[in-house]
């Protein structure tokens, strides 16, 4: 079944660990998430999270999370 919050809490989520820790997942640079894409991604949220960024990022879709990252993402930062 979909979560219609999925997203929402994509665009909040932070890299907790390694080079780009305090990133937000959805800015990682595409070399990194294609290299979890090689290596396997981690289980969990997190790993559904890159592997869903993976994916957004090498099909050139990333213009579809601005409007939430506009709405939803200032809740996290203050």
């Amino acid at each position: 079944m979909y979560d219609s919050s999925f997203l929402i809490k994509l665009v909040q989520a932070k890299m907790p660990f390694g080079r780009h820790k305090g990133w937000f997942i959805t800015d990682l640079p595409v070399t990194y998430l294609e290299w979890f894409q090689r290596k396997g991604f981690p289980s969990g949220i997190l790993g559904q999270q890159l592997s869903t960024m993976f994916e957004i990022k090498t099909n050139g879709l990333e213009d579809i999370l601005d409007p939430i990252k506009k709405k939803y993402r200032w809740n996290r930062l203050q």
